[in-house]
């Protein structure tokens, strides 16, 4: 089983639960419907890896807030990219099938570690730098669904299992990526940096 380290310890995670379309300018940017009820899919734990690999030119990188759940309940908080092979899921919407082809492949949840947090989550902000430039920033007001709310419904169909990861969704400016190139994720509570995580792509 893949692991991640919370709280300088490692853990195996039973799945990880993503949320789709949690922004709207970035379901704008990939020409989206704003969905009338939450999207959420899973990666399974072979998609978890703490590197980031070069996949194609058609791979595209999210940036995201992760959640470490225990009991049922927030416990800890880190800094996760979605990768997703954007040719595929463009084919998979159009054919209105499921998106694990394109999303749930080995190695597409690239996580740091987790740390503890049992702050407020309305003061969570996210910036993600590619190659020294700025190219994701996220912020609690303007996720449209908020953590509570993500945790209601999950579980109102889905059971959370100690270790759980929740992927709270992407804003604007994802893209490709290339080897070589260096990601810079930070995750803050107010002006308090809590998370931050470098990578270089394989």
């Amino acid at each position: 089983m893949k692991t991640i380290q919370f709280e300088n310890e490692q853990y195996a995670v039973s799945k990880v639960v993503c949320i789709g379309r949690n922004y709207v300018e970035h379901i704008e940017e990939l020409g989206n419907e704003i969905p009338s009820s939450m999207v959420v899919f899973n990666k399974p734990n072979s998609a978890i890896t703490d590197t980031l690999y070069y996949f194609s030119e058609y791979c595209r990188f999210e940036g995201e807030i992760c959640f470490f759940i225990k009991a049922n309940k927030i416990a800890g908080i880190g800094f996760g990219l979605d990768l997703t092979y954007a040719d595929i899921q463009n084919h998979l919407k159009v054919k209105g099938l499921p998106w694990e082809r394109a999303k749930a492949f080995d190695r597409s949840a690239v996580l740091s570690a987790f740390v503890a947090f049992d702050g407020d989550e309305k003061d969570l902000r996210m910036k993600l730098f590619v190659n020294d430039q700025m190219v994701q920033f996220a912020t609690y007001d303007l996720m449209m669904y908020k953590p509570d709310v993500m945790i209601e419904e999950i579980q109102s169909f889905m059971s959370f299992e100690d270790n759980d990861i929740i992927m709270t969704g992407t804003p604007k400016g994802v893209g490709t990526y290339k080897v070589g190139d260096r990601f810079f994720g930070q995750i803050f509570s107010g002006k308090t940096l809590l998370v931050e995580k470098e990578w270089l792509v394989q």
